[in-house]
């Protein structure tokens, strides 16, 4: 009997030794497992950081390696579950070989937890120079979405003080507002949206929102301006239609002192000018509506097509003027319009020889024929008569010295 008992309570004890031992191998993979669970959801964090702000190939093969861990992680944790499953510690049950192949199981699970938490470490240790170029643009994002929400404010202040000057700004109110989506998103973050593209969003909100303020804080100052312009401009055209009375006279002493061929493309100056102006007229009066209706850049537009309008008008007019003035200086003395010709040619046939015995064929073919041509417009206005055509010899000189001027730019060019 108590031989007997004896060795009944020698093996009892040696089943809780087991057992105590493969409660210490269940405590220890159990800590293994939570360490390795930590660690992951640490570097997971991390991950995220990473791709928010890198799409590159270095962080797309980091991505990848983390999901093939992940992998691993899952089955690890899965033997160790099993492994845990597996035995009831706790059973009364529970016989020697059992809690022996349950504690070697464990310590199993626990190994392979702890050599996977390893590599998960070394891989995160890898992933330095990933970490600190997302840190570094983290660090952007916030004072990036300041200044964005910094400018909003600005362009907020600047519409109200439009406004209390009596400016509509409903395109500038229309363009804030259409900033509001772009708003709500840069509050919703950089882990939702990513971190380059909240940057790119902030700094295209911030540059939209300066614009609005510049704009609206220029408004008073446009207005001002457009109506500057509208006087301006209609005191132009009246001046315009003053001058363009004026120029029938003068085409009546063309007629009766030149030739046809001087003055019968001026023929219908006076009705196109008076056409222009017309149209001018008519263009400012619907600037001047758009100003009363804040449409200021339909005001702008309208104002520059009345400018336009008006300069083709004064340049018509003027040419009648201008016209006459010419013909009565070289019928007074063609001279001087055929020396000041023959000088700019001499001048360039000796650029030409500069530093040569023989010129180029290519500059001296032109200069002869600008020769040729002077001369021969001479001839035409010496045989014209009484009544020559000093208009054509006027565009023939004209025509010689361009072709001169055109052979000393090719000259200085070459040199």
């Amino acid at each position: 009997m108590t031989a007997s008992g004896g060795t009944r309570w020698f093996g009892r004890g040696r089943v809780e030794d087991l057992r105590a031992q493969a409660q210490e191998a269940k405590d220890a993979a159990a800590a293994a497992f939570y360490e390795l669970d930590t660690a992951q959801r640490d570097l997971r964090i991390t991950m995220e950081a990473i791709t928010a702000a890198d799409d590159g190939r270095e962080a797309e093969r980091a991505v990848a390696d983390f999901a093939a861990l992940g992998e691993r992680i899952d089955r690890v944790s899965q033997d160790y579950i099993t492994a845990m499953d597996a035995h009831d510690l706790d059973s009364q049950a529970l016989d020697a070989g059992a809690a022996s192949r349950a504690r070697q199981r464990l310590l199993t699970a626990r190994d392979e937890l702890a050599r996977t938490r390893a590599d998960l470490e070394r891989f995160g240790e890898g992933l330095a120079p990933l970490v600190e170029r997302a840190e570094s643009q983290l660090a952007q994002v916030a004072p990036a979405v300041e200044r964005a929400k910094a400018a909003l404010r600005q362009a907020t202040e600047a519409l109200d003080g439009a406004r209390g000057a009596g400016l509509r700004a409903e395109d500038l109110a229309a363009a804030l507002a259409a900033l509001g989506p772009e708003l709500r998103r840069l509050n919703e973050g950089a882990g939702q949206h990513g971190i380059k593209a909240t940057i790119r969003r902030a700094d295209d909100v911030r540059r939209r929102a300066e614009a609005i303020a510049a704009d609206a804080a220029r408004l008073p100052e446009r207005a001002a301006e457009i109506d500057r312009r509208l006087r301006s401009l209609r005191t132009r055209a009246e001046a315009i239609t003053t001058r363009a009375g004026q120029v029938e006279p003068v085409l009546s002493e063309l007629r009766r002192r030149f030739s046809a061929a001087c003055w019968q493309d001026l023929q219908r100056v006076p009705d196109e000018a008076a056409e222009s102006v017309r149209q001018a007229e008519g263009t400012l009066a619907a600037a001047r509506q758009a100003r009363e209706e804040q449409r200021f850049a339909d005001a702008t537009a309208g104002l520059a097509s009345v400018h336009e309008l008006l300069g083709h008008s004064d340049e018509a007019v003027s040419a009648a003027g201008e016209r006459l003035r010419r013909l009565n200086e070289v019928s007074f003395d063609p001279k001087k319009e055929i020396s000041r010709t023959r000088f700019v040619i001499r001048d360039a046939q000796r650029l030409a020889m500069t530093g040569r015995t023989i010129p180029e064929a290519r500059h001296a073919r032109p200069l002869d024929a600008a020769v040729e041509r002077l001369e021969r417009a001479v001839a035409d206005l010496e045989n014209g008569g009484k009544n020559p055509d000093y208009w054509l010899f006027l565009t023939e000189t004209e025509a010689v010295r361009a072709m001169v001027g055109a052979v000393v730019e090719d000259i200085r060019a070459g040199r």
